[in-house]
């Protein structure tokens, strides 16, 4: 029988999961099994639309050996695992003549550990698993929550907290799950052999594909403990997620409440001096931390040096002490000693790393209104990390809707320890980028408006011209409108402002759960939903109810964001341009994360309206519009307002007409 080729295969893979072939997916699905077959490395650009999932899910089953995808979301995950695989793998199995088997992995703390659900674990004391009372009548929410938890864990196959449906607090879930640093491993623990985490380890030894997620991949290239099983093929999806993910995972941090928390459960296992050692360096640490100033440390203060020094000293002697006492008149021991380690190894280790110092390190004070000041430590790139770790030794694909900034791959390629496309040296990954365009006509389906003639936003203040110039769109629009603001503050002002002006309705992000606002801006034309963060990457509302989107300035990162402005210096003293590098690229992802929420599906029309006159007006503009989306381009505001005012309209004779 002849090899299938990759067209025919996803030829059947498309009529399984319904639907016809897009423009780009071959292209696609044939650079990544070239890439696959020749052991190198790949950038995918695939635009909204494209059906990015099968194009490289295809290839990936086709290859025979195992591969592992990685996402930056849940919703993701659970796609691939749920929708997308078993259907590619029916449509596949008459062409491959085998049925690859597919598995999702987590980090363990995903999953519920039956061990600490019936054994429980002696807590700190505001912290106890089960309140008697609670036991007998949980009348509380999180005695519900458990008892909740009780009842599933007879049930579930998974263990699997996404499967737990509704969910519980994350307090509940934190007593009835461990950390691999807590874990007993099987071997040890009396339910090893029913273990839900174990289980999912070993599904995903058997399986073909795994998927899992970029915080587990950090984790696994980091820590250098075997998480995911040996592959040869690694698949990244959302791309563009992964550095920060991977920063993440490598940033440490230390607050007075955690190194408490390790003084109180070292102290029932340790002798007494070495309990007071510990509690001594705590205290003085909790002192220091009260008078702490956010901001960059770009040489560790003295005080603070001796605090760390002592802190570590002192969690180093504990290691010891619990590792040389055993107590056996401490109920279930083992779990105690697990976490009471597990606690005190974290200090011990982000302790060290901050008092050692490294050029490679950012140290900085953080200050949160509600949790106060906390000391932490991230590396000032991850790049070299990423070329050593992740590229070394595998094939790597690499796809999202935005990895292309400022017309090429470069800016992003730099941020995974890639060198400038078709530079070849020792030591330096081959790769190759790849554009694979876009089903949607942007230039015909969208508008991309800046408002130059505002005044150029400060960094504090408010906007009274930038206040108008919305509220004036959101009634051309007639509603419909998604704003992406650069701050909760500007978020929260727009809204309270609008409120007062429009008679559309206007969710504000905070106000209910992300879920549950998406959901009535989606299902109310009139409505708009402001927000942050969140909001510029998820938010997906096809369809006539969202066609503007706006953006409130152009998202650089804050001027003392310590890492930011770290890596931005570095690029500088390196003989680089280090805000195009750092903030800039920022930016520009940022920027068409969200302008991707206009355009969904073939049949939307809209706005992108960009209210920060930088865009036209500064030298760096042309980098940030070329890395949109190709809308239509203008400045000219009265044609905006008839474009919005004629799309409302025949949007509602739309939905008129429907429903006629």
């Amino acid at each position: 029988m002849t090899k299938p080729s990759l067209p025919e295969l996803l030829h059947a893979a498309v009529a399984a999961v319904g639907g016809a072939e897009r423009p780009g997916q071959v292209t696609m699905a044939e650079a990544v099994g070239q890439a696959i077959d020749d052991g190198t490395h790949l950038l995918v650009q695939a635009g909204t639309g494209t059906g990015k999932s099968l194009g490289y899910l295809v290839p990936a089953l086709a290859h025979g050996d195992r591969v592992v995808v990685a996402t930056a979301t849940l919703a993701l995950q659970r796609q691939l695992v749920e929708r997308d695989l078993p259907r590619t793998v029916e449509a596949l199995h008459p062409l491959l003549r085998r049925r690859p088997e597919f598995a999702m992995l987590k980090g363990r703390s995903n999953y519920l550990c039956l061990h600490r659900l019936h054994e429980g674990v002696p807590q700190d004391d505001e912290e106890g698993l089960f309140d008697p009372f609670e036991a007998a009548a949980p009348t509380s929410k999180l005695g519900q929550d458990l008892m909740r938890l009780r009842d599933w864990s007879d049930e579930t196959e998974t263990g699997d907290r996404d499967d737990l449906t509704p969910g519980v607090s994350d307090r509940a879930w934190g007593q009835v799950s461990v950390t691999s640093r807590e874990c007993l491993g099987a071997t040890k623990c009396a339910y090893g052999a029913e273990c839900f985490a174990e289980a999912a380890r070993e599904r995903a030894k058997l399986a073909d594909v795994v998927v899992t997620n970029h915080a587990l991949l950090a984790i696994d290239a980091i820590e250098g403990a075997p998480v995911v099983p040996q592959h040869e093929v690694l698949i990244v999806d959302e791309a563009h997620e992964l550095v920060s993910r991977v920063t993440g995972v490598a940033t440490g941090e230390l607050t007075p409440g955690q190194v408490n928390r390790a003084v109180r459960r070292a102290a029932k296992l340790v002798d007494e001096k070495a309990a007071d050692q510990l509690q001594t360096a705590a205290e003085g640490f909790e002192r220091l931390m009260e008078l702490a100033l956010p901001g960059r440390l770009q040489e560790l203060p003295e005080d603070l040096a001796y605090a760390l020094m002592a802190l570590r000293d002192a969690a180093r002697a504990v290691i010891t002490a619990i590792g040389n006492t055993r107590d056996r008149s401490v109920q279930d021991e083992d779990a105690v000693r697990k976490q009471a380690l597990a606690a005190v190894e974290n200090v011990h280790a982000v302790a060290e790393r901050i008092a050692n110092g490294s050029e490679w390190d950012v140290v900085w004070y953080e200050r949160h209104d509600r949790f106060g000041a906390s000391l932490r430590v991230a590396p000032l790139s991850v790049s070299g990390l990423l070329r050593e770790k992740l590229f070394a030794d595998r094939s790597v694909v690499l796809t999202s809707a935005t990895l292309k900034l400022g017309g090429d791959f470069n800016g992003v390629g730099a941020s995974l320890g890639l060198a400038a496309e078709g530079v070849e040296g020792e030591d330096l990954p081959v790769w190759k980028g790849i554009d694979v365009g876009s089903p949607f006509d942007y230039r015909k389906q969208g508008i991309l408006y800046v408002a130059r003639h505002l005044a150029t936003p400060g960094r504090e203040g408010s906007r009274g011209d930038m206040m108008d110039e919305l509220a004036e769109l959101i009634q051309a629009a007639g509603g419909r409108t998604l704003g992406l603001f650069s701050s909760m503050r500007a978020a929260q002002a727009a809204a309270e402002e609008l409120r007062g002006r429009l008679d559309q309705p206007v969710l504000l992000q905070g106000e209910d759960t992300l879920g549950e606002l998406i959901k009535t801006f989606a299902g109310d034309a009139a409505t708009c939903l402001f927000g942050t963060l969140s909001l510029w990457q998820g938010v997906d509302v096809p369809g006539p109810n969202c066609q503007l989107v706006v953006m409130d300035r152009i998202p650089f990162p804050r001027p003392d964001d310590p890492l930011m402005s770290a890596r931005q210096k570095a690029v500088e003293e390196a003989g680089g341009n280090g805000f195009m590098a750092v903030a800039a690229t920022h930016a520009a992802l940022l920027m068409a994360q969200g302008a991707g929420r206009l355009v969904r599906a073939t049949g939307d029309r809209g706005v992108v309206a960009v209210l920060d006159p930088r865009l036209a007006n500064a030298r760096y503009g042309s980098f940030l519009r070329a890395s949109l989306p190709d809308f239509w381009y203008t400045t000219d505001r009265n044609q905006v307002r008839r474009s919005l005012a004629a799309i409302d309209a025949a949007a509602t004779a739309a939905t008129a007409g429907q429903a006629g």
